[in-house]
């Protein structure tokens, strides 16, 4: 299999700015879900022995809400998972003995069993919000520093901007299905950065080498060739990590469904864009670069056969 990709670049990049723009539209339009690592508040997660529905636990609720105004319809989100009678009620912050005092009330519903139950301040809520943002940009500026110093600054503001391209699509696609953000989002998002430029890491490195041996390809023609020699194994890899993630978002409950989401969507994105984005942009850097690149031609014609370093 070989496919002309930087043949096609400027279509490649045009299409993966209108993707961006979608994903970003999304992000704004619909704006994430902050869950209560976030915005502070208690969370009571229970699981009942029998069938239990959202009416059962609502109608329970807005018999509480009277003493408890935290459990008033507008301040409380419910999430009722009918597959294994799980049971998460998000609300305000309350105090030790409203919490007791609701799980007291939810027992008349049925027998449960207490999953977890968390409560967060809204300062610490803020503070982990700051220290996510901090996580981030630290980590995409150590990438720069690292691409540049082992390749060059034009081939860092391609890994960055594929990177940029693959969180926003990750971003974009959780906030349009409305799941809850929580401290596993961070650590798929980070994750999502370290396998995406693992896989552009890849490719550069491939480009490297062969921008070093002998050729008569112009410099799109090295970059495609590279391109294409790591083509199976970024896709075979790929495949697999998403079979796994996929096993996990069917099996591992609603607890790890964002988690997973994520990075289901930032993986899935992330080998298109290290492929048809990131190798680009490169030549899109660097495209006079056709014109200088000249192998460098044998000085005896008794070495004609061996690989000799080229100056690019």
């Amino acid at each position: 299999m070989y496919i002309e990709v930087i043949k096609h670049s400027k279509r490649w990049i045009t299409l993966s700015a209108i993707s961006f723009i979608v994903f970003l539209g999304m992000f704004f339009v619909k704006g994430l879900n902050y869950g209560i690592d976030f915005t502070g508040g208690s969370l009571i997660q229970l699981n009942y022995t029998e069938s239990i529905t959202l009416t059962d636990i609502n109608k329970e609720l807005d018999a509480l809400a009277i003493e408890i105004p935290q459990l008033s319809s507008t301040a409380r989100k419910v999430q009722v998972s009918a597959a294994d009678n799980n049971v998460i009620i998000r609300t305000a912050e309350m105090s030790e003995a409203q919490s007791q005092e609701l799980l007291s009330k939810l027992k008349v519903i049925g027998e449960y069993k207490l999953e977890r139950s968390e409560k967060v301040g809204a300062t610490i809520g803020e503070e982990l919000k700051s220290s996510a943002i901090y996580a981030l940009v630290i980590g995409g500026l150590l990438i720069v520093l690292y691409i540049t110093m082992r390749y060059e600054f034009k081939f860092a503001v391609a890994g960055i901007l594929t990177l940029l391209h693959d969180v926003t699509a990750a971003l974009g696609v959780i906030a349009l299905l409305g799941y809850e953000i929580d401290t596993p989002f961070i650590a798929a998002i980070l994750t999502i950065l370290g396998y995406s430029i693992n896989d552009t890491i890849i490719i550069y490195d491939r480009i490297r080498e062969s921008l070093r041996k002998k050729s008569d390809l112009t410099f799109g023609e090295v970059l495609n060739k590279s391109l294409n020699q790591v083509l199976v194994r970024s896709i075979n890899t790929s495949v697999t990590t998403l079979l796994a993630l996929v096993a996990i978002l069917v099996f591992g409950g609603d607890s790890l469904r964002t988690f997973t989401t994520t990075l289901l969507v930032g993986i899935g994105v992330g080998t298109y864009s290290s492929l048809y984005i990131s190798t680009p942009l490169v030549y899109l850097f660097e495209k006079n670069r056709d014109e200088k690149y000249e192998p460098k031609k044998d000085d005896d014609a008794s070495d004609s056969g061996s690989e000799e370093k080229i100056l690019v």
